[in-house]
């Protein structure tokens, strides 16, 4: 029988008293000691859960795993030890077996002295005919920009089962470097000043995001299952390089790229790399539905065609847009997930589908749906927009003209990629909903090639980065959304100027996103000022008009 958890079990789990924090004690807790950045949980199955802290100690800290199906912990049984390690940054990962599928559990950690770390709660996946799921889906969360006010939001709900974050948990710029001096909200710290590169620079950095009391409690309250986009490396990061990584200043990229996953691996409730078992996952969610986590960035993504270069020189754009068009941008060669994650995917999608899973949905990082500038948005930008901003909006509506996206960087970049993935989906006869990030706005698309309906895909605006009304401020957001909207056919609802979260429910009937919009960011809230929605009904693999 399924645990239902009520309003006053979630209010015992108690708060956290750092609401208040001074901005140095804020960016300073990475030199605390004893437990110093709360509880988490991940990667949940039927019958295990992953369970994470940090204890900072001696040398090697020994700890014990308590865990209870009650929060005030009436029966507890000690489920195991395991040790937090200088080596790893004082970090703790345990998996817990032999749980009930579909249960609820709070759990904690025993240091050597006595000292107990807060109370978390978590949930294995339920087994057999499901009726109802809930997840909550977050991305691009950029600490200075302002207050993660979307993990409180989700932290004060009693119905979601499981969230979900799609990337950029984290940036790796320097202080005043997106956003700039002027755009960083007072109080909002990070550390280290300086872009992250190291080890030392990478752990500092999860250390001051995960001091933000909002998103440890959202931790604290709801296993999560996560993958990387590129900020938890750097910016625009592929196989085998980065925009944002510069080898004769930084180093070389494979060093800062295993070192960025070591940390990622540390610091979230994820497990430890095994290649044999590739970095892309799935969880089985009863009968209801199979998620699938891959990983886009790092492993076998090629990297991002260079409009830009192909245009340097050339005196007639409309023919170097077209040439570059034919050939660089549809090259079947490039790569997204790599041949080996691809073919895993098609193969699991049909695996699923054949058990007789009701939806597949997958879930991964960057918009999948095509996506091309209005021509009119040459005119929306403001007078004072910065110099790259202008240049890329007069691109890419030069670029639209010829069938062109405007993000190299998303799927559009790789059109066969995507058509192969969506082909999978189709031969498997998936009911597919793609989960994505990355662009900082809301998008509902239907996906489709050249043989039909392949699924939908709902994208998640960001928790705070800004969006396309940061660059197209001298539009309204609702004319600029409607424009959009009408110049790809696929694109079934979009927004542009919002802050916020998706809610994913999934019943044997129908999938529903709820886009959530937060009031501000600029100040602590969980005020709500307005939310949106899309449903496909099983079967149709195209939104309801």
């Amino acid at each position: 029988m399924t645990m239902k958890i009520d309003r006053r079990q979630l209010m015992a789990l108690g708060t956290f008293g750092l609401g208040a924090m001074s901005a140095p004690a804020y960016a300073t807790m990475a030199k605390a000691r004893g437990f110093t950045h709360g509880v988490a949980s991940g990667e949940p199955s039927q019958n295990s859960v992953l369970l994470w802290t940090r204890f900072v100690g001696g040398g090697e800290s020994k700890l014990t795993v308590e865990m209870a199906q009650n929060v005030d912990f009436s029966g507890a049984k000690m489920v195991g030890e395991v040790t937090a390690l200088a080596s790893r940054d004082h970090i703790a990962k345990f998996i817990v077996p032999d749980l009930t599928p579909g249960q609820w559990y709070f759990y904690r950690f025993v240091a050597p002295d006595g000292s107990k770390s807060m109370i978390g709660r978590t949930r294995t996946l339920p087994q057999g005919p499901t009726q109802k799921f809930n997840l909550g889906v977050f991305g691009c969360s950029n600490l200075p920009f302002g207050y993660f006010n979307a993990y409180a939001h989700a932290a004060q709900r009693s119905d979601l089962d499981l969230v979900m974050h799609t990337g950029d948990y984290l940036y790796e710029y320097p202080v005043g470097t997106y956003p700039s001096e002027k755009q960083m909200l007072a109080g909002r710290m990070i550390d280290p000043g300086h872009e992250i590169i190291e080890l030392a620079d990478y752990r500092l950095r999860y250390a001051a995001y995960r001091s933000d009391p909002d998103l440890q409690r959202v931790h604290q309250l709801y296993p999560m299952v996560a993958m990387w986009d590129d900020h938890e490396f750097t910016n625009d990061a592929h196989m085998s390089g980065a925009q944002n990584h510069q080898p004769k200043t930084e180093g070389d990229w494979e060093v800062r790229k295993r070192v960025a996953e070591q940390v990622y691996r540390e610091w979230m409730p994820v497990r430890d790399l095994d290649l044999n078992l590739g970095r892309w996952s799935e969880y089985q969610i009863g009968d209801l539905a199979t998620l699938f986590l891959t990983e886009s960035r790092i492993g076998g993504r090629s990297e991002p065609a260079d409009l830009a270069a192909a245009l340097q020189g050339q005196e007639d754009i409309q023919t170097a847009l077209e040439t570059f068009r034919d050939s660089t941008w549809q090259d079947p060669e490039r790569q997204m997930l790599g041949a080996v994650q691809e073919a895993w995917l098609a193969e699991a999608m049909r695996k699923s589908r054949s058990s007789g899973t009701k939806w597949q949905v997958w879930g991964q990082q960057c918009v999948m749906g095509e996506l091309r500038l209005p021509q009119e948005a040459v005119n929306w930008l403001a007078d004072d927009a910065p110099a790259f901003a202008k240049a890329r909006v007069a691109v890419g509506a030069l670029a639209s003209k010829v069938g062109l996206p405007i993000n190299l960087d998303s799927w559009d970049g790789y059109p066969k990629a995507r058509e192969r993935a969506l082909m999978g989906a189709q031969e498997a006869d998936a009911d597919l909903i793609v989960l994505s990030g990355d662009s900082h706005n809301g998008w509902a698309f239907n996906l489709e090639t050249s043989g039909g309906a392949a699924g939908v895909e709902f994208g998640g605006h960001s928790v705070t980065s800004p969006g396309l009304e940061s660059y197209l401020s001298g539009a309204d957001p609702v004319t600029a959304a409607r424009a959009v909207q009408e110049t790809n056919d696929q694109l079934q609802w979009c927004d542009t100027s919002n802050r916020g979260y998706m809610t994913v429910s999934l019943t044997p009937e129908k999938a529903m996103s709820t886009w959530h919009f937060l009031d501000t960011i600029k100040a602590k809230s969980t005020a709500i000022k307005g939310s949106e929605s899309r449903t496909v009904m099983r079967g149709q693999r195209s939104l309801i008009v």
